[in-house]
């Protein structure tokens, strides 16, 4: 795929800002406002999150609310795919699936419409980041109510120390920048 513009996976993290302690004690939150602040940033790091998975043969994109809105949108566009929304709890209007997941500093829940996806559709996940895994993992679980099969995962940052790649049924993961 060419770039249309002069953005590679190091100059889109020295675009991430880094802010220690938030959202509680000992979290380092790796924020993506400045990258998305740079015209051209944020084409480029769709760009490269949807490369690997140009001949995947992906039916949909799964965008996990709320920056993975960001960045499904512009990937599904590239894959020739639909975007399903992965949403927190009562956003969705109609009969949904939800499913409980830990994080690293608490607990969430998320949800998706039942009639979303279907039986034989070939889902990527997107999120902005992999860090413990449990985000994924019950997008993971809330794809697989619906029929529909994941078959891998585009992130724009991965936590490597924190081996959420682990948790995840999934093994075919990109992530463009490392920590």
């Amino acid at each position: 795929m060419e770039m249309r513009n002069q953005y590679d996976p190091e100059s889109l993290q020295k675009l991430i800002a880094d802010f220690p302690d938030f959202p509680t004690p000992g979290v380092i939150f790796r924020d993506i406002s400045p990258l998305l602040n740079e015209p051209g940033a944020l084409a480029a790091a769709a760009e490269l999150m949807a490369e690997p998975f140009l001949d995947a043969s992906v039916t949909h994109v799964a965008g996990i609310e709320s920056r993975g809105f960001i960045f499904g949108p512009l990937i599904a566009e590239q894959l020739n795919a639909g975007l399903c929304l992965i949403r927190k709890p009562e956003k969705l209007p109609g009969a949904t699936y939800a499913q409980s997941y830990g994080l690293e500093y608490g607990a969430d829940r998320l949800e998706i419409q039942s009639e979303a996806l279907t039986r034989g559709d070939q889902v990527l996940i997107v999120d902005d980041v992999l860090a413990t895994g449990g985000t994924i993992s019950a997008a993971e679980q809330l794809i697989d109510k619906t029929g529909a099969n994941v078959v891998a995962a585009a992130v724009l940052i991965e936590i490597d120390f924190l081996a959420g790649r682990e948790q995840l049924g999934v093994r075919d993961v990109a992530a463009v920048i490392h920590y």
